[in-house]
């Protein structure tokens, strides 16, 4: 009973959100897609050349986007879970964590690219604790991956949780690029402890 009065409360929810009502007028597949849009205006890292690596990107309201967008670059998707067909994006039904699929990626690029983003969340636990440190780990191994995939003046923009370990990804970051911001789109919801890390420029390791 419990279950269900929290499915309906979140049905609600979202009926309500505004973005959320845009995302379906709009034909978008996720409300986050909006995320996406504040954060190029704000950081403008996405043209219609851009090589692209969209991480953790099912159900696509990013790769969405990104292809809306790049006309002349490619574009390559990957999520554990699927994701139907956007016209211009190369998906693929892998976990992110193996090895075997960062070798593939690199693979198809074939050279350095220009932009890696992730949205990537780790599934629920219900420990909200557990969940923002899992994130957050997720957020780590695509800064440590941007290290052999971006160009020297490549960007990274990722999602992350304002949480206990924050602080280890944000020195992680430093370390490897010489500029780090943060920033929270106002399609994020204000209860959500996301937010968003923007890094540019590789530093020489």
């Amino acid at each position: 009973m419990k279950k269900n009065r929290s499915s309906k409360s979140w049905i609600i929810k979202q009926h309500r959100d505004q973005f959320y009502k845009r995302s379906k007028t709009l034909g978008y597949r996720s409300r986050s897609a909006f995320k996406l849009l504040e954060l190029n205006k704000k950081f403008k890292f996405i043209s219609k050349t851009t090589n692209l690596l969209d991480v953790g990107s099912s159900p696509g309201g990013w790769s969405q986007i990104a292809s809306s967008i790049i006309k002349d670059g490619k574009i390559v998707a990957i999520d554990k879970k699927p994701m139907q067909k956007i016209k211009n994006v190369i998906f693929f039904e892998n976990n992110f964590s193996d090895e075997k699929s960062k070798n593939k990626i690199l693979k198809v690029f074939q050279k350095k690219i220009d932009v890696i983003i992730s949205d990537m969340a780790a599934d629920t636990t219900g420990n909200k604790g557990l969940d923002c440190i899992r994130t957050n780990f997720l957020c780590s191994e695509v800064i440590d991956f941007s290290t052999k995939a971006l160009k020297t003046k490549g960007i990274l923009v990722s999602k992350i949780f304002m949480g206990e370990d924050f602080l280890e990804v944000k020195k992680l970051a430093k370390k490897i690029f010489k500029k780090v911001e943060f920033y929270k789109p106002k399609s994020s919801r204000s209860e959500s402890k996301e937010t968003y890390i923007h890094c540019s420029i590789l530093n020489a390791l």
